[in-house]
């Protein structure tokens, strides 16, 4: 215990814990520990022996383990069901894994270096997250008096499981189509357990609803129940809720009388998905219409020296009017295009051997035209329909853009300067955000009931 209480000692891990997170076991030497803490590295090596020394104590002392279990302990009793109990827990390892994913990495990629006693202290600390675990959802179990077929701690082992897969598959690779996005991942998860561990399930009506899905491949969400058996089943499978979403914006905009036509994710998704066949240049093209909300003009008009990158920001130069930065996000529509550094417009650039200045060329390897634009659009969006049943016009990008930027919580005013528009061409966007969010909600209390 005394050791635990030498402050140089706690210095280091302190120090050692930070350059970790910030930048991966691998990256971090020990002479950059050892200034952190300012020590001699001396003294470091007197202290644990080695890197894979003071590895050890953060893992042992810095209690990332403990203190995530304590922190579910103090939620036992603040969700209502165990829908919220299952999705609040994993949220919170994302979350707590998130914060960390240069320690993923390096864990992952050199775990089978490290000693043995460092690979039992991460066991140890996985073991011990999964004890905090088991008595998370024993107490939810119990509460709601639940019938489950896995116990408490075969529960927790298994969703842990799953949880660092995620982690790792999404720290250590890009453009994969395993999920959509997190939330995605999240539901279905949830629902796995829900279906599989907690509740009984009932084979033959799952059986009726495949019979009915199947022979029924255009079925309306509009004529279904809101609640309840065999019609809520159904209307909660992918396609009715694609139908209903896509129903719903149409009824919501004739109402309104405007013309706010933002497309839906998985329409976004596609697109995205047939410029990246057709191209590196046509992926990054798309990637930034949908990534920063710009007009088929301000496209064309961007230059190589108008992009701006690092590892905290992407940022493109906007110079008609009276010119502005602009982001281009790294999330559209919840699903991640790689990182500020690495996503498909610095792989168009990086690939690039020509000397023009645009940063978007057409065929014959000119300034990129509005025309050649509008017809690489015409391209990739040929055969989709929007919500109006009708041919999907560029300008959608913009509009879609908008309404996501006000969902994610954007103000009027910043939205004036990301954009250049006045308030009163905000507006209609504004309220489809407010729409969509209300829709959103809707369904997520829907699903928890």
């Amino acid at each position: 215990m005394a050791a635990q209480r030498n402050p140089t000692r706690q210095r280091l891990i302190g120090a050692a814990l930070e350059l970790f997170v910030s930048r991966g076991v691998t990256e971090t030497t020990t002479k950059q520990i050892a200034e952190l803490a300012e020590v001699n590295e001396v003294t470091l090596f007197r202290n644990f022996g080695s890197k894979h020394g003071l590895l050890l104590a953060v893992i042992e002392e810095a209690a990332v383990f403990t203190k995530l279990g304590e922190s579910l302990v103090d939620r036992t009793n603040q969700t209502s069901n165990i829908h919220e109990t299952l999705k609040d827990y994993a949220i919170a390892c994302l979350q707590a894994l998130e914060r960390v994913p240069e320690v993923v990495r390096s864990v992952v990629g050199e775990a089978g270096k490290y000693p043995a006693e460092n690979r039992a202290a991460l066991g140890r600390g996985f073991t011990e997250a999964n004890r905090y675990a088991a008595e998370y959802f024993a107490a939810a179990i119990d509460r709601e008096k639940l019938h489950t077929h896995l116990s408490a701690e075969q529960l927790a082992s298994l969703l842990n499981g799953m949880l660092v897969g995620y982690a790792v598959i999404e720290f250590t690779s890009e453009f994969h189509q395993l999920w959509h996005d997190r939330e995605d991942f999240l539901e279905n998860l949830v629902t796995l357990f829900l279906h599989g561990a907690v509740s009984s399930f009932d084979e033959e009506e799952e059986k009726e609803n495949v019979s009915f899905l199947s022979e029924n491949p255009k079925v309306e969400a509009g004529i279904l129940p809101a609640s309840g058996g065999f019609g809520a089943k159904i209307r909660d499978s992918p396609i009715a809720q694609n139908q209903f979403a896509v129903k719903s914006e149409l009824a919501t905009k004739k109402t309104a009388g405007e013309n706010v036509l933002d497309l839906p994710a998985n329409l976004v998704a596609a697109i995205l998905q047939r410029a990246k066949k057709l191209g590196i240049q046509q992926y990054a093209l798309v990637y930034v219409l949908f990534g920063s909300g710009l007009s088929k003009d301000e496209i064309v008009g961007l230059e190589r020296s108008h992009h701006i990158s690092d590892s905290r920001q992407q940022l493109l130069q906007v110079t008609q009017g009276l010119g502005r930065q602009v982001p281009v996000n790294q999330w559209i529509l919840g699903k991640r295009y790689g990182s500020y550094t690495n996503n498909p417009l610095t792989q168009w650039l990086k690939s690039r051997k020509d000397s023009e200045s645009a940063l978007f060329l057409n065929r014959t390897g000119k300034p990129l035209s509005e025309n050649d634009l509008v017809e690489l659009w015409e391209e990739l969006t040929a055969g989709l329909v929007g919500v109006e049943a009708e041919a999907i016009a560029i300008e959608q990008t913009q509009q879609t853009w908008c309404v996501e930027m006000l969902m994610r919580g954007m103000n009027l005013e910043d939205m004036q300067i990301l954009t250049g528009w006045d308030v009163a061409k905000l507006q209609p966007y504004l309220r489809r955000s407010r729409e969509k969010t209300a829709l959103e909600q809707a369904i997520r209390l829907d699903r928890k009931s």
